[in-house]
Order: C-alpha cells, then sequence, then structure tokens
C-alpha cells in the first residue's frame, strides 16, 4: 500500500500547500498615518493662541519668565474689553478683576495687557486707569517681538 505523502489534492503541485504565517508587523502604514497626524497638528497648533484676535504692536522689549498661566486683560480694535477670553463691561471690569485676583493671589497678582495696536488709546488708558485707582500694581502691556530690525 503506497501513499502520497506530498500533497494533499492528488494532482500533487502548489495548489495544495499553504505558506507560512508571517509573525512579522507591517509598520510602513502606521508611519504614514503618524507623519499625516503630525504635519495636521503642526498646521493647527498656531491656530489655537489666545482667543481674542488682536494686531499687537511690535518692540524690542524681552519676555517675561512665567511661572503660572497669566491674568489676561485684552481691548480689541472695537474697545471691547475682555478677562481672558469673556468680554465682560468698563463698569464690571474692576469688580470681576478682584474676584479674580483673590481667588489666584491677591493683589500682587501679574495682569497682562494685551491691546490691539488700533484700538483707541482713551479705552486703553480709561482701563489702565480703572486698574490703577483700585489698587493693581503689577501691570503689563504685551507686544510682539519687533521684525525687521
Amino acid at each position: 500500500m503506497a501513499m502520497n505523502v506530498a500533497g494533499s489534492s492528488g494532482g500533487g503541485g502548489r495548489r495544495g500547500r499553504r505558506r507560512a504565517v508571517m509573525a512579522e508587523i507591517n509598520v510602513t502604514p502606521m508611519v504614514d498615518v503618524m507623519l499625516v497626524l503630525l504635519i495636521i497638528f503642526m498646521v493647527s497648533a498656531p491656530l489655537l493662541t489666545v482667543g481674542v484676535p488682536l494686531d499687537l504692536p511690535q518692540t524690542q522689549a524681552k519676555s517675561l519668565e512665567l511661572d503660572k498661566t497669566p491674568l489676561q486683560l485684552s481691548v480689541d480694535i472695537r474697545g471691547k474689553i475682555f478677562i481672558n477670553d469673556a468680554e465682560v463691561a468698563m463698569s464690571d471690569l474692576v469688580p470681576k478683576l478682584k474676584a479674580i485676583t483673590d481667588a489666584r493671589g491677591g493683589m500682587d497678582e501679574r495682569i497682562f495687557m494685551r491691546a490691539d495696536k488700533k484700538a483707541d488709546y482713551g479705552t486703553v488708558a480709561r482701563v489702565m486707569g480703572q486698574l490703577s485707582g483700585a489698587g493693581f500694581k503689577r501691570l503689563a502691556l504685551v507686544t510682539e517681538v519687533e521684525q525687521g530690525s
């Protein structure tokens, strides 16, 4: 009794053989996806900056070293006032700032003031006057680094 051991289907060729299972992972598609995600994040990261769009004036001043997120006060081109990203009326500015600074560290809290370079100078001066009159002594004006000099 002779038995054909070469193939399971009586034909004998390669039709009956199976390939060995490949144990390696193909990382090329994963690398492609990661590169696409990297490009997406690189493009979208600059768009995630401060919520109030302003055209800040440019100076040659050096940046400050910060140890925590600053309290930002913004005045846009139309004269609207914002604490961080929330719009406030001029009459509510000092009470809201006092409430925020009491929770964060008192009157010694540094306030960063950002004003559009085309904003009304009188509005900016009134805001600074109210802050000074209320006892806020650590007010810093935010500008951009001057280009081309």
